[in-house]
């Protein structure tokens, strides 16, 4: 695919990323991406909702928080308290429901291919991303926990919520983990909660995303196709 391609836009004075990293950086990449709409075609709260009778209320704050009009962790712990009665049996059940965005596997495939490492940090839930995460061959991830008693979820959160500064966190622990520079980390998402990690990220992609995303970031990608990543870090499918 072109760079030049009316689906991927650079922000003014950015480039692809290999034109503006120094010769001394390590040859890898870090990339790490939202899940819920990005890496999936899904928003895996509202998915639990249907099965749980509380579509129309959490469809609606989840907007609301994605665009940067709610606090996330408040607005997650609200939409999660809907789901209280739910029984965990039926977790598996949807899971089956979620959908891998186009070009995911490719890029992941690429990405391994050029000694990088990939991984996704999450506002969603380990119950229903641990599965796929190791199914398509994630490096690292990182989700929220639901909290279990007798069978049945009881609304809450299991410990601390995966937010904004969380997510940022993630990117910053694991790029030393694995001994990658800042300007080689990339970061992938689409809604307000994405931001700090963006902002923490050698180079940051907008995909698909909110205004107030694509205003923030270096890239924004319109085509839901993660595979168009890839050029913008010099690399083909």
């Amino acid at each position: 695919m072109s760079l030049t391609s009316e689906a991927v836009q650079y922000s003014p004075g950015r480039q692809p990323i290999d034109s503006r990293i120094s010769s001394q950086d390590a040859s890898r990449f870090l990339v790490v991406l939202d899940v819920d709409s990005t890496l999936i075609e899904n928003e895996v709260i509202e998915l639990l909702a249907q099965a749980a009778g509380s579509f129309a209320e959490v469809a609606e704050i989840t907007e609301r928080a994605m665009s940067g009009e709610l606090d996330f962790e408040q607005s997650l712990r609200s939409r999660v308290a809907t789901l209280q009665g739910l029984d965990v049996a039926l977790l598996s059940e949807i899971a089956e429901q979620i959908r891998l965005t186009r070009g995911a596997q490719e890029m992941i495939d690429v990405l391994h291919a050029n000694d990088s490492v990939v991984g996704v940090v999450s506002g969603g839930f380990h119950e229903l991303l641990d599965g796929l995460a190791a199914e398509i061959g994630l490096d690292f991830w990182r989700a929220n926990r639901l909290a279990v008693r007798d069978g049945k979820l009881t609304g809450a959160v299991d410990g601390p919520v995966i937010d904004a500064a969380a997510k940022a966190s993630a990117l910053n622990e694991w790029a030393s983990g694995y001994g990658v520079p800042r300007s080689r980390t990339v970061a992938v998402g689409d809604g307000a909660n994405d931001l700090q990690m963006m902002k923490a990220a050698g180079l940051s992609i907008a995909f698909d995303a909110r205004p107030v995303v694509r205003r923030s970031a270096n890239v924004a990608i319109s085509d839901r196709d993660l595979s168009q990543i890839l050029p913008a870090l010099g690399l083909r499918g």
